[in-house]
């Protein structure tokens, strides 16, 4: 496998606290790569410095051979990196199949190059949508207002409306958050089915049983830093994760 996206030296600084401090990784394409720690170890500001939504105090972001850093967010998911967020992000007041048609048409609008008037991309749109609500188990809501969906439904919403803009690379934030067992072991499946579309997933979760049995490789962060990087197994086994994060090991084998 080769290099698909790469952190080196990435840090950041909020005046005297170094939020993330020197994180270097490599994801490889094909690779469903996970970034765990506790509360406040940086997680979510690498996912803003990785969309653009912060710039880094230093360091660089490196996506399939191109630098990256300092783009907008827009740009960066131009470029096919996209994220969702641990808390539900949808248009609570328009119906399942309208929320993901928005997102389609919102993608189609800033596509250089993107032929067609107005009704040919509604076709387009309705079409996609459709197919990206199969692929989540969402089409026979497709006509439900979202915010008459369940929390878990209303969460798979969001990712449709983020698998939309047709990322190479999903940034998930706590997609398990809020779900109950047998909507997270669904969740496990979903990746499965992301993966043989050429989707490529950054996890960020708490849900350590999830992580560890859907994972190839996993980044460990603690106050900003990274304190290991590994296979499930070795992340699972390392003292030093273990002290600062995972505790009883037992609980998660």
């Amino acid at each position: 496998m080769t290099g698909f996206l790469e952190l080196s030296g990435l840090s950041k600084r909020f005046r005297g606290l170094r939020a993330v401090d020197d994180v270097s990784c490599r994801m490889d394409e094909g690779e469903l790569f996970g970034i765990i720690g506790p509360n406040g170890a940086g997680k979510t500001t690498l996912f803003n410095l990785i969309t653009g939504t912060l710039r880094p105090t230093s360091g660089e972001v490196i996506f399939r051979g191109d630098r990256i850093t300092g783009l907008k967010p827009d740009a960066v998911a131009r470029r096919g990196i996209v994220r969702t967020f641990q808390a539900t992000t949808i248009f609570r007041d328009a119906s399942v199949l309208d929320n993901v048609r928005r997102a389609y048409l919102l993608r189609a609008m800033y596509q250089p190059g993107q032929l067609g008037g107005y009704r040919e991309k509604l076709r387009s749109a309705e079409t996609e949508a459709g197919e990206v609500l199969e692929l989540l188990e969402l089409h026979r809501m497709s006509g439900q207002n979202a915010r008459e969906l369940p929390y878990g439904s209303q969460k798979l919403l969001g990712v449709a409306m983020a698998l939309a803009t047709r990322p190479r690379v999903l940034l998930m934030d706590e997609p398990a958050a809020g779900l109950n067992p047998n909507e997270t072991r669904a969740l496990g499946g979903l990746f499965q089915r992301l993966r043989s579309r050429g989707i490529n997933i950054v996890l960020v979760e708490h849900d350590m049983r999830l992580v560890m049995s859907v994972c190839d490789r996993i980044l460990v962060l603690n106050y900003g830093r990274p304190i290991a990087l590994g296979r499930p197994d070795e992340i699972r086994a390392d003292p030093q994760v273990i002290e600062a994060y995972l505790g009883g090991a037992d609980e998660i084998a």
